[in-house]
């Protein structure tokens, strides 16, 4: 039992298989495929999804079922290095193709190491901050995605009444999903328009995978997630409607009148903006109010350098990580890297920045998905904020036109990677708590993950745009293109900062109003 009286499914004393050949081949082998999988689906409609769960099943149905063998922590290390390779995807596809927008053709080595470095910074920032966000407020973040793979692992290791009681639930949602996607039985995202003039409309997300996560986070976060929600649609919408019907010019980002768009034009046009300054202010409040435990968990990380620089391992298994001097030595790495390369064109002060704003919402994007899991981690609206910021900066030093463009662009591709590689990171090692596993071997496990979806991701992003064309109707990449609008509109002084500055105001009155902001800002 550790500190915050949970005993974890293998004590952790008991030590059985983990890090494994088998469970790193096969996690790098399914890493592959759904990051894959993630890259064409991130690209055609501008989302993806977690693949812990099914990574997990996949694992124990090939381990326990067909090979007889296999541990649960095994099966946990395989969607560890499994799940890197979805989330490294997400970061690329939602910023790099917006290059190929602008008439650029990146090269594979500088997907590479874009990828390669924000996922290295994503791991490393995480590393300090486990032991506050997994184990002391193992009661307050529920890590939805992560908790309900331990589920699935501990009923399939257990066997019996336990996991029937899980694939019961994993074949519900199945026939519910197969239902309403192959008969059409009924809607997957019903909407009704109250007012249509004003362009006033409400709707769900009637998909099983939301209602487990609903089920998971309880009725509280839930609520906050739903107010923001009705907020936007009901509130926002409506009144940027009303309010542009006098306009007889297009507002950046758009392209088109106000008094021509639809509710979900004006969403992505506008909403987003709003978001994004919410999810901004959200996240410093969130930092100030984590502030001491985060000042904590450095403070054990340099009382570690102060007694060997190797890093002296904490003696109890399931709570040994990868020594401090680890995360600072990959990070001034990461600088310099950064700083000399000419396929990543930032210079000095663009690394600075990289690191600077990874940590910000590394932290931010491990606390969000804490509360209402990897796929609502709103990875584009952390990365607008950061190319704002960046652009600005930039901008300000005279970087201008093209080269700068593309330097901004490098500097929230890098960020973006880190924040999805950060929120999947807590999820597996939220699962490695539950189940009892050694933290610095999953941390292991996530750079081998971050490499091997490194290596080909480049390739993949080009095989797609050779044989669909980015940006085309087959493949829009809608985050991409927001990113690329974006980074234009600082450099041409286009940008709507009134609605980042309503998202901002309307976080910190929520703030005040004693209701985390993040969620709300989802």
């Amino acid at each position: 039992m550790d500190k915050e009286g949970y005993e974890p499914y293998i004590p952790p004393e008991q030590s059985i298989p983990e890090f494994t050949l088998t469970s790193i081949v096969m996690g790098v082998i399914l890493g592959l495929v759904f990051g894959a999988a993630n890259a064409y689906l991130g690209l055609k409609v501008g989302m993806t999804v977690s693949a812990s769960i099914p990574v997990a099943v996949i694992s124990m149905g090939i381990l326990r079922g067909m090979l007889r063998k296999g541990t649960i922590l095994e099966n946990n290390m395989v969607q560890t290095v499994g799940s890197a390779g979805e989330s490294l995807a997400a970061g690329v596809i939602f910023t790099v193709p917006a290059l190929i927008i602008w008439g650029l053709e990146p090269r594979v080595t500088k997907i590479f190491l874009i990828s390669l470095i924000g996922g290295c910074l994503g791991v490393l920032f995480m590393i300090p901050l486990r032991k506050f966000l997994i184990v002391k407020e193992h009661r307050n973040l529920p890590y939805p995605e992560g908790t309900a793979c331990a589920k699935v692992l501990m009923a399939g290791d257990a066997g019996g009444i336990k996991a029937k009681t899980v694939f019961l639930g994993v074949g519900i949602g199945a026939v519910y999903k197969f239902l309403m996607g192959g008969f059409g039985l009924w809607e997957e995202h019903p909407a009704w328009n109250l007012f249509k003039k004003v362009n006033m409309k409400i709707g769900i997300d009637a998909m099983p995978a939301l209602l487990g996560v609903g089920y998971i986070i309880g009725p509280r976060i839930a609520t906050y997630l739903f107010a923001g929600g009705a907020l936007g649609w009901l509130v926002f919408i409506p009144a940027i409607t009303i309010a542009g019907r006098g306009i007889d010019h297009p507002i950046f980002p758009a392209t088109t009148l106000i008094s021509g768009m639809g509710p979900h034009q004006i969403w992505n046009n506008y909403i987003r903006y709003i978001g994004a300054g919410a999810v901004c202010l959200g996240g410093v409040a969130s930092l100030i109010k984590a502030a001491p435990t985060i000042l904590e968990s450095f403070k054990l990380g340099f009382d570690e350098l102060r007694h060997g620089i190797s890093g002296k391992a904490e003696g109890v298994r399931t709570q040994r990580d990868m020594p401090m001097v680890i995360v600072i030595i990959g990070a001034l790495v990461s600088v310099a890297i950064l700083a000399v390369i000419p396929q990543v064109p930032v210079k000095l002060i663009g690394a600075i920045l990289v690191v600077v704003f990874s940590f910000f919402f590394v932290t931010v994007s491990s606390r969000i998905v804490g509360l209402v899991g990897s796929s609502s981690n709103p990875a584009s609206g952390m990365t607008i904020a950061t190319l704002l910021a960046t652009s600005l900066i930039l901008l300000k030093l005279g970087w201008t036109g093209q080269a700068g463009m593309v330097a901004a662009l490098s500097v929230g591709a890098v960020v973006c990677v880190a924040v999805c590689i950060a929120g999947d990171t807590s999820q597996d090692l939220k699962t490695g708590y539950l189940v009892g596993a050694t933290p610095i071997k999953q941390q292991i496990g996530e750079f081998l993950g971050v490499v091997t979806s490194a290596s080909v991701v480049g390739w993949t992003v080009l095989i797609l745009h050779k044989g669909y064309g980015i940006g085309s109707a087959e493949l829009p990449a809608p985050q991409a293109t927001l990113m690329s609008m974006v980074v234009k509109g600082v450099m041409t002084g286009a940008v709507p900062w009134t609605f980042v500055f309503i998202g901002m105001a309307t976080a910190l009155v929520v703030e005040l109003m004693r209701i985390p902001s993040l969620p709300f800002a989802v």
